[in-house]
């Protein structure tokens, strides 16, 4: 996200969806990083942050162009859902989370009447940003922060993610040496951003310290705390995997636009293994994270809680499906036909061949995010092909 996002995978997490590379060069040419890491202290010490703080976090800081350069690689998730999901949804990482589930059932259950939230979901959040606590990340948070903030990418974001930190610092929730994470600057189990855990740490086991990193207690309640601050609907479901006809009326396959289900299931749409839908009012998005030939999903409210903690569809689909086998789901389902492959270097022509339409994708990076699927919609209505927001060969024939 600002928003949460994600170890070392997740540090590639937190990232996603940003706008087209720029080369990796401080962004004040006129400013060299001592005189702006000057600024920084003054900033945090009007900001209520003691000198003793500063100077224990600050005090060796020094610009990290490693950090900087594994920021300008990200590309994960130019995966498509299946393979993404396939690989982050395995049986390793099931069996571990039915064994959570068990373990900390008194924890899930105290959580959930609080806050809403059932363990399935912060069971998949906690599985994949840290396969449960076990790769939190051992980079010194405070040089990651200080190098995403003095890069000229996002300065403004991660300047308030490091005063942020600092903030943490001086409340006694760590110490600066205790602060340490993956490359991007998250922090803990379940790799919340510096705003965030300053913001929803919760003191879940009553030892008088948000502890995240080694707490899980506290992690999982400071996720749910956080969940439910964003608008999670306690008692509705998050994703439901569904069989649609095809003879359906593509663009109103979008994120964006959501029905009363029962109006779906008029328009044919079914469980998985053809049960019908409830006949209710709940709203609901149809989602084709590959298109009309791929997997299919009703998305409903709390989806939009996912996506808030992490923009990228994949990784926001993946975990919600993660949090559906979780809960007793089956595995996912192929669709209905043959979807064709779309890597890195596909989409980057894709984009590439939509900027030079006029549309705007929010950058050339190789990933399939949200301004580039609107824009694939837009071209594939204009262009009389089935509007649903996923690329084919002969949208690009036609684009070419």
């Amino acid at each position: 996200m600002t928003r949460m996002m994600k170890f070392a995978l997740a540090a590639t997490v937190v990232l996603a969806g940003a706008g087209e590379v720029r080369a990796a060069a401080p962004c004040a040419d006129d400013m060299a990083f001592g005189p702006w890491l000057d600024g920084v202290r003054a900033e945090a010490a009007a900001q209520g942050v003691s000198q003793g703080t500063i100077a224990a976090a600050l005090g060796g800081a020094t610009f990290d162009q490693s950090i900087v350069a594994q920021d300008r690689r990200q590309s994960v998730f130019s995966q498509t859902f299946l393979e993404f999901a396939g690989r982050m949804v395995n049986q390793n990482r099931l069996d571990h989370g039915a064994n959570n589930l068990r373990k900390h059932a008194s924890t899930f259950e105290r959580i959930e009447r609080q806050w809403g939230v059932p363990g399935p979901v912060l069971a998949a959040f906690w599985g994949l940003e840290t396969d449960f606590g076990a790769n939190i990340g051992n980079q010194p948070t405070i040089n990651s922060l200080v190098a995403m903030a003095y890069d000229c990418r996002r300065p403004e974001r991660f300047r308030g993610e490091l005063i942020a930190a600092l903030k943490i610092i001086e409340r006694g929730d760590l110490g600066a040496h205790e602060m340490v994470g993956p490359w991007a600057g998250e922090l803990g189990q379940l790799q919340f951003l510096p705003s965030h855990y300053y913001t929803y740490a919760v003191d879940y086991d009553g030892d008088g310290r948000r502890d995240l990193l080694r707490t899980s207690p506290d992690a999982l309640a400071s996720a749910a705390n956080y969940m439910s601050s964003i608008g999670w609907r306690p008692g509705e479901p998050w994703l439901e995997e569904v069989q649609v006809p095809g003879n359906l009326a593509w663009a109103e396959a979008d994120i964006a636009i959501t029905h009363p289900r029962a109006q779906w299931a008029q328009w044919g749409v079914t469980l998985r293994g053809g049960q019908p839908l409830a006949q209710d009012a709940l709203p609901a998005s149809l989602l084709l994270p590959m298109g009309r030939n791929g997997p299919a999903f009703l998305a409903y409210p709390n989806f939009h809680v996912f996506l808030e903690w992490n923009e990228s569809l994949i990784y926001a689909t993946t975990v919600a499906y993660f949090a559906t086998r979780l809960a007793g789901a089956p595995r996912v389902g192929n669709g209905s036909g043959q979807v064709a492959a779309f890597g890195y270097n596909e989409i980057k022509q894709l984009q590439e061949l939509l900027v030079r339409r006029g549309f705007d994708v929010g950058g050339v990076d190789g990933k399939l995010g949200e301004m580039t699927r609107a824009a694939v919609k837009a071209v594939q209505l204009e262009l009389g092909l089935p509007a649903d927001s996923y690329p084919t060969p002969e949208l690009m024939a036609r684009l070419r």
